[in-house]
């Protein structure tokens, strides 16, 4: 067997290499580290080597002609190390470019292989491992976690019968029904061509008015303009695959499905005022959120659910369930758990593993089928085009993070970056080499392998070839009304409120006027609350190609109205100062922790504070921990220090924002000078320390009217 296919790479472990060091200064005063002489010679992760094994004796310096001569071409160990680090950066993703990912385990709650013949499917208690890759969708690798902009939720399960990716959004409807209008999208709502800004932002003009003239996009605009698109946490947002799919089972049966992932912790967002300060005081906040969680322990998890349905009751419908930008009520057809996705380890290299993790829709198992929706099927050509250009071969998925860990057999050869060696003559098939003892290779099999769903004549005359859209695509407002009508007053304030925002940005009139004329389908109510907010006349209401239906609310549309009243995976920042009472802030914090929250304690100091009862750190420095990072405050000072902190801005602006975003305020007593500096009046949400575990880590909407003007 050749060494080769024994893949040493296997054994390789960059970086970890642990071996007697000995410091000492060059000719012009460089540090070198190099191995101490009379270190062993036999350890060799323990030596610094080109990527090709070879030992390096100076890692310092080129190879130069003279000390003072020019660097030789002949310096091998320079010429790759410049090499490789010019090229050490890849294409980044067109969208989704920003991500953050983490390892995990996905197992099966519940069998359901009546439905379909996926292996994962078949047996409660199967499982297999997991990659989970969440992004922003509009900006950049480096743009910031927080704008208001949907969030990708990329799943990759390595099931026994190969990756199963479902490649998904926080939101479960698109902005657009067909896949060739998604260059257009894009192009809309990145930078604008001719000035290279807004980064990561939608309120500008070329977005607003390509959806100015998409009517289709209205329903995922609501979703879009709601907290939905500004999530409290990665681990605290809902994914959907947003296609409707196929289950099929073993008796070649099919059914449509609709798949969910529900967050165990519930659903979380900021307000928008919160969102735009967490930006400034941690651009990384998701993402530093989620890695903390991880090593923490507090291992995030959702549920898997389907809605499972079939052609009878979709053909029933006031919509077509092919369309992209509609969703199922769950009122309809309830979400049915079968699964649970726990998240419990860390990424060891960012860019090996996140960055070039490929997700293809076109990756599914026997089990799980397409169906005609004209996105996914443009995504399932997209994507894979996409990952020549990004991993710059078609044998990325020889890539760690991309490999099934199930065996993978073909005839496919070569390519640029082969990692594999294949042996023998079979590359073709059929073949008649094992006539002559040799390996003949693998085959299919009808039996177990991957076979389309044969049916095709539902509701659709396969024979026809048509550049058109199917009549029922023509609702574009229906779902939009059912979204805006199923929020809280207080999310319909917010969702206006946005709208206003964005298009205050805009500054073409006629395009503020043309989404405000389409909003009247909607809701005449919300239309007439954005014009005033942007102080236009209410313009004449867009014709509808369909007219809207009125939906049954759906309380599984609202945020606020699944809140959970609870601390666990909530952060509360404690604020103390010299003088404060060691033993409150020990109790609160057991406490906290106890009901399955964390604490980071807040101080105008970071080193050891003298407080009653010995000395305490804190985890940060007041003016760089916002109240903006936590999901709650509460502060334990002594009166005087509370009248020292109302004369710093910092502090100050700690208690407004917690108060202006509508969390949870415990105090002490010796608070109350500070208190009153920011304003803060009792209510609801104000609350003694005793009573902090009581009251817990929710937003206290009814505070809202009181402190902000919203449209």
């Amino acid at each position: 067997m050749s060494p080769a296919s024994d893949n040493a790479l296997a054994q390789n472990r960059p970086g970890q290499g642990e071996t007697p060091v000995e410091d000492h200064a060059g000719n012009g005063g460089e540090l070198h580290q190099d191995i101490a002489p009379d270190a062993g010679h036999d350890d060799a992760d323990a030596y610094l080597t080109d990527n090709f094994g070879h030992r390096i004796a100076d890692n310092q310096n080129s190879l130069r002609a003279g000390e003072r001569g020019p660097t030789l071409l002949e310096d091998f160990v320079l010429r790759e190390k410049i090499f490789h680090f010019d090229h050490e950066r890849i294409p980044e993703r067109i969208v989704h470019a920003r991500g953050s990912g983490a390892h995990g385990v996905f197992e099966c709650t519940r069998a359901i292989p009546e439905l379909t013949k996926a292996s994962i499917f078949q047996k409660k208690g199967n499982s297999c491992p997991a990659f989970v890759r969440f992004s922003t969708v509009a900006g950049g690798a480096g743009s910031i976690d927080t704008p208001r902009d949907v969030r990708g939720f990329a799943v990759k399960l390595y099931t026994d019968s190969g990756n199963w990716d479902l490649v998904g959004n926080n939101i479960p409807v698109f902005f657009i029904q067909d896949a060739m209008k998604f260059p257009d999208l894009v192009h809309s709502v990145k930078m604008e061509a001719d000035r290279g800004y807004p980064q990561a932002a939608s309120a500008h003009d070329t977005f607003w008015d390509f959806i100015g003239l998409m009517p289709e996009a209205m329903h995922m605009i609501m979703w879009a303009m709601s907290d939905r698109a500004i999530p409290r946490s990665l681990r605290m947002m809902e994914g959907f695959g947003v296609h409707s799919f196929r289950f099929v089972n073993a008796r070649g049966e099919g059914r449509f499905v609709k798949f969910h992932w529900k967050p165990v912790l519930g659903i979380e967002s900021t307000t928008w005022d919160e969102a735009v300060k967490i930006a400034g005081a941690d651009p990384d906040f998701h993402r530093r959120d989620l890695f903390e969680a991880i090593a923490a322990g507090d291992h995030p998890q959702w549920d898997l659910g389907v809605q499972v349905f079939d052609e009878a009751w979709a053909a029933e419908q006031p919509y077509d369930i092919l369309d992209p930008t509609k969703l199922i009520p769950e009122e309809d057809i309830p979400v049915e758990i079968i699964g649970r996705l726990t998240l419990d380890r860390n990424v060891d290299n960012f860019f090996a593993e996140t960055e070039q993790a490929a997700f293809l829709p076109s990756n599914v198992i026997p089990g799980i089928d397409f169906t005609n929706d004209p996105l996914l099927q443009g995504r399932l050509f997209s994507y894979l085009d996409t990952q020549k250009s990004r991993l710059g071969t078609t044998n990325f998925h020889q890539i760690p993070i991309n490999a099934p860990k199930c065996p993978f057999h073909n005839f496919q050869r070569d390519g640029m970056m082969q990692t594999l060696v294949p042996t023998g003559r079979a590359n073709y098939e059929p073949n008649s080499l094992a006539e002559a003892g040799e390996a003949s290779g693998p085959r299919a099999c009808p039996e177990t392998g991957f076979a389309s769903f044969t049916a095709n004549a539902e509701r659709n005359d396969p024979a026809q070839k048509l550049r058109v859209r199917a009549e029922l695509f023509a609702d574009h407002y229906s779902q939009a009304r059912l979204f805006y009508r199923s929020q809280t007053g207080n999310e319909q304030a917010h969702i206006a409120s946005a709208l206003v925002f964005e298009l205050s940005k805009v500054q073409l009139g006629h395009v503020r006027a043309r989404v405000v004329s389409r909003l009247r389908n909607i809701d005449e109510d919300l239309a007439r609350r954005v014009a005033q907010g942007l102080a236009i006349d209410l313009p004449d209401k867009a014709k509808a190609a369909k007219a809207p239906i009125d939906m049954p609310p759906s309380d599984a549309l609202s945020i606020q109205k699944q809140a959970r009243d609870t601390l666990e995976g909530r952060k509360v920042g404690i604020l103390f100062a010299e003088g404060s009472d060691k033993a409150s802030i020990d109790t609160l914090k057991a406490a906290i922790e106890k009901a399955g929250g964390s604490v980071f304690l807040v101080a105008p100091k970071v080193g050891g504070i003298k407080v009653k009862g010995g000395t305490l750190k804190a985890d940060g420095q007041l003016a760089g921990s916002p109240s903006v990072l936590f999901d709650a405050i509460a502060s334990v000072l002594m009166p005087e220090a509370a009248e020292a902190l109302s004369k710093q801005g910092a502090a100050v602006q700690w208690f407004m924002d917690a108060y202006g975003h509508c969390k949870t305020i415990a105090h002490c007593k010796g608070t109350q000078a500070l208190l009153d500096k920011a304003n803060v009046e009792p209510d609801d949400g104000v609350v003694r320390i005793e009573d902090f575990i009581k009251t817990g880590a929710k937003r206290h909407w009814a505070r809202e009217p009181r402190i902000r003007d919203l449209a």
